[in-house]
């Protein structure tokens, strides 16, 4: 690297290179989800046809490796621009910030990508072509965002619209192969109850049977949808509606005996699954509508028993939908919408509408009101041991390839899915606890990538490792001596073998964590040391909070154990001379989370629950909301060390 710094080291992209250059600033990554993006985004203009009333036919046909998009709108502006020398079809196509959706006389809402959307398609594309249809057919080429030449007449034709078929470039994609079918028809189906009026096609190319999304139903459906498994609290669900000239707003609501929330929001028909301004002032109207409503009932002793969001929003469904002339997202693929300038009046909307349905139907107030108590009462029960609601253990048998699939599929990141997993000082105070014994066997049980058992190199003779998953296996026998396949509630070693066994954030994972901890027992010598970390609560306060979290990031989960009940688990199957040393780490949330086993939904639902912690678990538990929206949490890890009698 020079040491020199002049005017010449200032790099200029012009055009489309910026895109190619930076792709993932556009579409979110390099994978198979950015690939993806690019097909959203040419849906996305079509939908903001249908927005505009010029279009009811959208079709997707997948083919190997490419994509076609067809709509029976307007067609894209074919006539030669005043300014830019060529057509206006190739304007939207070559240059950034094009289009009509920052004029809105062509439309009233769009979800494009902030006149970025054609344009990076077709730079991050191998092959493009276009077709536009506007009582002539036209036809152009591009290879890598470059036209192949001016945009060409192809003869007459009737009807209007656009057609687009891409391939994303595998230079770029690489690992890219070809477009999930399944994946396209979910996205599809959620469109067509945003879109009533308009029939959504996809298809596999010639030969395949197309399959047809309309829905009529409109949110409520989806709404119906959503709620298909759960049973409602009332029959017919709450709406909020508002119009005004720059934003309409569509929502409805219906709360189940479920614990959890489903809130779907959606931005001009796209899903904001990571909210945003619009969902946190919805859920701030509900619970200002569902407070008033609970103290004109008398189910308030005073002002200071008001129910808090994450109360009210406890087995909520609801279905947002919101038109606004001018969104701010957070992020080109606009997970997060930003804008505050509409945060009062859906505020304002939720809790009138709402506050007057409840007024109307009193019956429906009492019944959530007596869920929310129902949720409090809960959360008072739970502040001792496993609370029945959010710590019970699932009595059934253990699936194998259920751990087997979702560690499989962790291992190809597993070092980058949390910073806790290589944390120098938490692996070192696991190792600090065992005296050196270079005549010691150490067994790393569920060793994920055995950087644990890597940890106690030096200090013992031999370090074995057994874990479920075979890919697992294969990461950790690159840091430790000997790994076997097998499972942790039958290990596969002869009695009093290992003179030391050690595991990490591994018992909250498992039905029965008794019946592990026995194995492990056995196949300890007398004497020998049991060595194990573990992420707990504070205190009681925040475990329920802190079981929620963890549900959502990770289904597997059994139990949130308060150090207490830790403790007692490890002597009750009989260890002695029992040692913790606690430390505390700082996680990144967006990282943590960003795993194969977290939906987008419950990604975002995590997000909410920190930005909506409750007061008792917010006075124990550190954490940090930095002006970014980036959460970090400060995990309290406890090591324990234990023996077995001699």
């Amino acid at each position: 690297m020079s040491k020199s710094y002049s005017s010449r080291d200032i790099v200029v992209l012009s055009g489309l290179e910026a895109i190619r250059k930076n792709p993932w600033m556009y579409v979110g990554s390099v994978s198979e989800p950015g690939a993806h993006q690019l097909l959203w985004e040419l849906i996305y203009n079509s939908v903001d046809e249908a927005l505009a009333g010029t279009c009811t036919r959208i079709s997707v046909t997948l083919g190997p490796g490419s994509c076609r998009v067809e709509d029976d709108g307007r067609g894209i502006p074919t006539e030669m621009h005043p300014t830019e020398g060529v057509s206006a079809c190739e304007v939207v196509l070559t240059r950034l910030h094009s289009g009509s959706k920052f004029s809105r006389d062509a439309y009233r809402f769009s979800a494009g990508l902030h006149g970025l959307g054609l344009s990076c398609v077709n730079a991050l594309s191998e092959r493009l072509e276009v077709e536009v249809r506007r009582g002539t057919l036209y036809r152009q080429e591009y290879v890598r965002g470059t036209p192949q030449g001016p945009l060409k007449t192809a003869g007459r034709t009737a009807g209007r619209g656009t057609t687009v078929t891409f391939q994303p470039d595998r230079t770029i994609f690489r690992t890219f192969k070809n477009f999930d079918e399944e994946l396209c028809a979910r996205f599809l189906e959620e469109l067509s109850f945003l879109n009533p009026g308009v029939e959504f096609i996809l298809s596999r190319g010639r030969g395949a049977r197309p399959r047809s999304f309309r829905n009529r139903s409109g949110i409520a459906g989806l709404l119906a949808r959503l709620n298909r498994d759960a049973r409602p609290l009332f029959a017919s669900p709450l709406s909020v509606r508002l119009e005004k000239k720059a934003l309409s707003l569509d929502a409805v609501l219906q709360w189940t005996t479920d614990r959890e929330p489903v809130i779907r929001s959606y931005v001009n028909c796209v899903n904001t699954m990571h909210g945003g301004t619009h969902v946190r002032a919805f859920l701030a109207g509900l619970t200002q509508a569902v407070n008033r409503a609970m103290a004109d009932s008398g189910r308030l002793a005073g002002p200071g028993e008001a129910a808090a969001p994450d109360e009210v929003s406890e087995g909520l469904t609801a279905v947002i939908d919101l038109k606004l002339a001018h969104p701010n997202f957070e992020g080109q693929t606009k997970t997060r919408l930003t804008n505050a300038d509409s945060s009062e009046a859906i505020e304002k909307a939720a809790r009138d509408r709402v506050l007057a349905a409840l007024k109307k139907d009193p019956h429906i107030a009492v019944v959530i009101a007596d869920k929310i108590l129902e949720v409090r009462k809960a959360r008072i029960a739970a502040r001792r041991i496993a609370e029945k609601i959010y710590f019970r253990r699932v009595d059934k048998k253990i699936d194998e390839e259920v751990y087997k699939e979702q560690f499989g599929a962790r291992s190809k990141n597993w070092h980058d899915s949390a910073a806790w997993i290589t944390d120098d000082k938490l692996l070192k105070a696991h190792a600090a606890l065992f005296k050196p014994d270079r005549k010691a066997l150490a067994l790393d049980v569920c060793c994920g990538s055995g950087v644990v058992g890597a940890s106690f190199r030096g200090r013992v003779r031999k370090t074995m490792g057994l874990d479920l998953t075979p890919q697992m296996v294969e990461l950790a026998r690159q840091r430790i001596d000997e790994v076997r396949q097998g499972n942790v509630y039958d290990i596969p070693f002869q009695d009093g073998m290992f003179d030391l066994v050690c595991t990490r954030e591994v018992l909250h994972l498992l039905p029965w964590p008794e019946k592990p901890m026995s194995e492990i027992f056995r196949v300890l010598k007398p004497g020998g040391q049991f060595i194990v970390g573990q992420i707990l609560p504070y205190g009681e306060a925040d475990g329920p909070w802190m079981y929620r979290i963890f549900k959502k990031k990770q289904p597997l989960i059994f139990n949130m154990f308060q150090e207490e009940d830790f403790r007692r688990m490890l002597t009750d199957a009989g260890f002695t001379d029992l040692q913790m040393k606690e430390l505390r780490v700082w996680e990144s949330i967006d990282v943590w989370i960003d795993s194969y086993e977290t939906t987008s939904l419950h990604r975002h639902e995590i997000r909410e629950l920190y930005r909506n912690a409750p007061a008792e678990a917010k006075a124990v538990h550190p954490f940090k909301i930095l002006p970014s929206g980036e959460i970090r949490d400060l995990w309290r890890w406890c090591v324990f060390s234990v023996k077995k009698p001699r």
